[in-house]
């Protein structure tokens, strides 16, 4: 299975929203932390359209 750019720069996103957001919760910023969790849900939206567009692409590949 190959990965493609927004697999990767999803799952990247989500990190770093994770990161935030828990950065937010340590020290109490409130806005930190919706921010982490709006980075997470993006991310998680461009991994799963890299997933489709992946699944896409392997299902052309097999039947080409």
């Amino acid at each position: 299975m190959n990965v493609n750019k927004d697999q990767v720069e999803g799952r990247a996103k989500e990190v770093e929203g994770k990161i935030n957001e828990v950065a937010g919760k340590v020290v109490g910023d409130k806005k930190l932390q919706v921010k982490g969790r709006v980075q997470q849900i993006g991310g998680e939206a461009q991994a799963k359209l890299g997933d489709v567009r992946q699944d896409l692409k392997d299902s052309f590949e097999k039947g080409a």
